[in-house]
């Protein structure tokens, strides 16, 4: 493998995909390429052809494997937003001009007519949710912030089982909401809460989707804490607590 192609693997999407900056698209394609780069990061890279050059502008830092542009479009300039490998290793040949984006750096991705967010949904990563009956338990330093024998689980692929409660059988007076946004590409935006018990405000250890995507509609309006972070007794037995990232 070169030393700049960092591809691990790759496959044609059926999706038409379209990318959006302020007001104009700047790419749109039937044809574009999933690819799975490093460990985690997965993007789309789109033919040359399939992509607005008109507005890419070279940032003069090209080399060392790859081509990287300025995009100028819809009233709005996005630096060092778009890049193209020009040594590719030989499985990888197929990508060969073929044009990726900074998921962050353009203001809209589109899956058909549905808007996605944060990268595209991996096909091969599952998000079940799964109504049950488990006793689930919430203690938040010491104090009980929920309990219900109606929770909703949902699995999902590399992750901790979440346990998803209704409003209900949670002590939303305990809950205060934060500023803070957070964005999935299996379930929406997610809105977050602070939880006062204890003798302290605990910020940010409780979330819901209050518009979740269509895939993930069981869980709106329900409410989750963090396995990380606080004590959760699943049919009377503590949970031992998971180490992730947001531990």
């Amino acid at each position: 493998m070169s030393k700049t192609d960092k591809i691990k693997r790759w496959e044609p999407s059926p999706r038409w995909v379209r990318v959006k900056l302020g007001d104009e698209i700047v790419a749109d394609s039937k044809r574009a390429m999933l690819v799975w780069e490093g460990a985690h990061f997965i993007n789309y890279y789109f033919p040359a052809e399939d992509v607005r050059l008109d507005l890419l502008q070279p940032t003069g830092r090209s080399g060392r494997g790859r081509n990287t542009w300025h995009v100028n479009g819809g009233g709005k300039s996005a630096q060092n937003a778009a890049w193209g490998y020009t040594d590719l290793a030989p499985e990888n040949e197929a990508l060969a001009g073929y044009i990726a984006f900074r998921w962050g750096k353009m203001d809209a991705w589109y899956e058909e007519e549905e808007q996605i967010f944060v990268h595209p949904r991996d096909p091969y990563h599952r998000v079940d949710v799964i109504p049950s009956s488990r006793h689930i338990k919430v203690e938040v330093n010491g104090e009980v912030a929920a309990e219900s024998k109606r929770p909703y689980l949902l699995f999902e692929t590399g992750l901790p089982t979440r346990y998803y409660l209704p409003q209900e059988d949670v002590r939303m007076d305990l809950l205060e909401t934060t500023d803070t946004h957070t964005a999935c590409p299996y379930k929406g935006v997610a809105s977050y809460w602070a939880v006062k018990a204890g003798g302290e405000t605990v910020k940010d250890i409780v979330w819901g989707y209050l518009d979740p995507i269509l895939e993930a509609g069981k869980v709106k309006d329900l409410v989750s804490f963090y396995n990380e972070k606080v004590n959760i007794y699943v049919d009377g037995e503590l949970e031992p607590k998971p180490q992730t990232a947001w531990s």
